[in-house]
């Protein structure tokens, strides 16, 4: 399959300060300019570019929440799904969202739109988001004619002020014309939601995994899987029995998922965990709360183990180019090299067992990460982006960004040659309390919790809307 690699170059102050001279002053009503170049100046393209420069122009700062900008075309014949991402932005691309939409009234240059918005931020007055390096494409990847189209503008390879893209700011039209003389109707500001959609070929999904037992035909139905397949990773000759994966209740009447990984030290004696959910993921937002530990429930201390949760395709062979991972591993014990508690996060192009050839990259901190954690994993725009209690830890691209569908896993193993010498038994833990996915979208954290807690408030335990392959 075709990669795309985007690469945004960073801005400086003095950039920002010298973006677009307005070529048509707007009125005084008006307090937000939008201006706009693109870097795809084809009459075709593999990918449309529209960059934005939101400045406002008004009296008082405005909340970027309250704000959409759409950029209008025509779609191609046979072209039914487009996709969104943020390659860059100023204001970071994390709460930058993309959405499509059909115009009511279809006119000769538009029967669709691209609707960009935010999830949080502020414009103070005079102040300008600076660049927003936005791009989208058909799902199919065909190359896209935007000649036709009624927001494309060739020859705006400089920023200047465009009224063929309209911006709203809670609901109403406040800058540009759109193709119909008409105005569309506005979406309305975003709110928390119980059934959110994300973007056009989208979908999310939700589980608080409430179910009784990993024999629960709910389990099944919700399209996740118990391992019980022998093989990697892991200590040779290892089990993974499904009464190791449980549903106990860990507060109230709060489920979580748990991992549960025993061993008395030899292979026949160790029995590993896995839950996954079927191969339909790839770009969007991943986030899950985890709780990892640091030491056994029971038995003596020191195991190599992994306690995870990862997206990945297979490896169908060697050096397979098509394989991906992206993956939050905690080593409390270390291993690998380490020799104490470690947290990586690893994204992979593709590797090789025998020999060993690893074709990775990896971001590490050495310190405890014992407790609840929200993970969030942001795929989008040739970034991999990942996130523990909402601080950045790690980014990641190039040839590592992920190219076909991939699971969801959770898993809990123990590092081959990592045991410790002891025959007593040793039993470790992973509890997961929620899982959450939205397709093609980029989700703050913060708002990834609102979510949640707004299915939560619903008493929304499951939600799939993300169609299956």
């Amino acid at each position: 399959m075709r990669r795309k690699l985007l690469l945004g170059g960073l801005v400086s102050a003095v950039l920002l300060a010298l973006v677009g001279v307005a070529a048509n002053p707007a009125s005084a009503q008006q307090s937000l300019r939008l201006q706009y170049k693109t870097s795809a100046t084809g009459a075709t393209a593999d990918q449309v570019e529209p960059w934005f420069n939101l400045v406002n122009s008004g009296t008082s700062a405005v909340p970027l929440s309250g704000v959409k900008i759409r950029y209008y075309f025509k779609a191609d014949p046979g072209a039914t799904q487009y996709r969104f991402a943020c390659s860059w932005a100023v204001v970071s691309c994390s709460t930058v969202t993309g959405a499509f939409g059909t115009l009511s009234a279809p006119a000769a240059t538009a029967d669709r739109y691209l609707e960009v918005g935010f999830t949080s931020g502020n414009l103070a007055v005079g102040a300008q988001t600076g660049d927003l390096q936005l791009r989208f494409h058909r799902s199919d990847w065909q190359r896209i004619t935007q000649s036709d189209d009624y927001s494309f503008g060739p020859a705006r390879t400089t920023y200047g002020d465009w009224t063929k893209v309209t911006v709203h700011q809670n609901g109403a039209l406040v800058w540009g014309t759109s193709p119909t003389g008409g105005d569309p109707s506005p979406s309305p500001s975003p709110t928390p939601s119980v059934t959110p959609t994300g973007p056009e070929g989208g979908g999310v999904v939700f589980d608080d995994f409430s179910y009784g037992d990993a024999d629960d035909p709910s389990l099944t139905a919700h399209n996740w899987t118990v391992r019980t397949n022998s093989g990697g990773p892991g200590v040779p000759g290892a089990s993974w029995p499904k009464q190791n994966v449980t549903f106990p209740t860990v507060s109230g009447t709060n489920k979580a998922l748990q991992l549960r990984a025993v061993t008395d030290g030899t292979g026949a004696g160790t029995r590993q965990s896995e839950v996954l959910h079927r191969r339909k993921f790839l770009e969007g937002t991943y986030a899950a709360r985890v709780k990892f530990s640091d030491a056994p429930v029971s038995g003596p201390d020191g195991d190599h183990v992994v306690q995870t949760f990862f997206t990945i395709t297979p490896l169908a062979f060697d050096m397979d180019p098509d394989y991906s991972e992206q993956d939050f591993e905690y080593l409390p014990n270390g291993g690998w090299g380490e020799p104490g508690n470690i947290m990586y996060t690893t994204s992979w192009e593709t590797y090789r067992n025998e020999p060993w050839e690893a074709v990775n990259v990896h971001t590490e901190a050495r310190q405890s990460y014992a407790g609840w954690h929200d993970l969030v994993l942001q795929v989008s725009g040739g970034q991999i982006r990942y996130y523990i209690d909402g601080a950045l830890f790690a980014e990641h691209g190039g040839v590592y960004y992920p190219e076909t569908v991939q699971s969801v896993n959770f898993n809990l193993w123990f590092i081959s040659g990592g045991l410790v010498g002891a025959s007593t038994p040793r039993d470790y833990v992973q509890q997961v309390d929620w899982f959450y996915h939205a397709k093609n979208e980029v989700v703050a954290p913060a708002e990834v919790l609102n979510r949640v807690n707004g299915y939560r408030s619903a008493s929304t335990s499951w939600v799939d809307t993300v169609p299956n392959p």
